[in-house]
């Protein structure tokens, strides 16, 4: 099964975009892995943040198939620890979806039809970052969860 990493705008700062980069490379070792950039939207400064994430929303919507499991990195996502999420993306894997789709939103978050469409929701921590540090983060503890289903020296139990 394929696996994507769905991100609103392009990575701002180079230090992320050279993390990024880090594990990207090592995540196409265990799976096919793709990052994919939804383009900003255009003229928004006469636009409410509502309004933004209805037009976000709907660019997702176009490019989503029926068949692909869409997580959304959302605050209010469920919490698990490296361990447990290993085995949260296992299951996901051995599902009879073609794609899962991991969907970093924008500054204003998802709009409620991407809630409505979401499959899952996860939260990396019960702290908020910015969607820009979310991209690293979410590409590190998915190669950390492959490395744990691998039984590698990555990931370290106490």
């Amino acid at each position: 099964m394929k696996v994507e990493l769905w991100l609103i705008g392009k990575t701002s700062f180079g230090y992320i975009k050279e993390g990024m980069e880090i594990y990207q490379k090592r995540l196409t070792h265990y799976l096919p892995f793709e990052v994919s950039i939804i383009p900003d939207i255009k003229n928004v400064k006469n636009l409410r943040p509502n309004q933004i994430k209805v037009k976000e929303g709907a660019t997702i919507n176009s490019k989503l198939k029926k068949e692909d499991f869409l997580i959304l990195l959302d605050e209010g996502g469920k919490h698990f620890s490296s361990v447990e999420f290993a085995k949260f993306l296992d299951q996901k894997l051995q599902m009879s979806y073609k794609k899962i789709v991991f969907l970093v939103g924008g500054a204003y978050g998802f709009s409620e039809d991407i809630y409505k469409r979401a499959n899952s929701k996860l939260s990396l921590s019960k702290m908020t970052f910015s969607h820009q540090m979310i991209r690293l983060f979410v590409l590190e503890q998915i190669y950390r969860g492959m490395t744990i289903l691998r039984n590698e020296p990555y990931h370290n139990e106490g």
